[in-house]
C-alpha cells in the first residue's frame, strides 16, 4: 500500500469513526446542533448508520493492514461512497444547500478505491 492511501484512508477512516461512534452514543438531543436529519429518522436508524460507519472506517485500515481480506477495504470504500451518495441526496431533499462536506467526502471516498 502506498503512503498517500494510507494518508488518506487514515483520515477518512478517523471521520467516520468520530462521526459513527456519536451517532451510536449520544442522544437524538445530542446530536441534533450538529445533525438536524435526525428528527427525520428513527433512532435505531440512526444508531445503524453510525454502527455502518464505525465498521466502515475498520474496514479501511485493518484488512489492509493484517493482510487478511484486503478486499473488504475495497468493500468499506464503495459502502463510503453509497452511504455519502444517499447523504446528499437527503440533504438535497430536505432542500439544505450545505452539501459540501458531502461531496468532499465523496470525492476523498473516490480515492481510496
Amino acid at each position: 500500500m502506498s503512503v498517500a492511501y494510507w494518508i488518506v484512508a487514515g483520515l477518512f477512516a478517523l471521520f467516520f469513526l468520530y462521526s459513527g461512534g456519536i451517532k451510536i452514543v449520544r442522544s437524538r438531543e445530542g446530536l441534533r446542533p450538529m445533525m438536524a436529519w435526525v428528527d427525520t429518522l428513527a433512532m435505531p436508524a440512526v444508531r445503524l448508520i453510525g454502527l455502518v460507519e464505525v465498521l466502515g472506517a475498520a474496514g479501511l485500515i485493518l484488512p489492509p493492514l493484517t493482510g487478511i481480506a484486503p478486499w473488504l477495504a475495497l468493500a468499506a470504500a464503495i459502502g463510503f461512497e453509497v452511504l455519502q451518495m444517499g447523504a446528499t441526496v437527503r440533504h438535497l431533499r430536505r432542500h439544505e444547500r450545505a452539501v459540501a462536506l458531502n461531496l468532499t467526502l465523496l470525492a476523498t471516498g473516490a480515492v481510496t478505491l
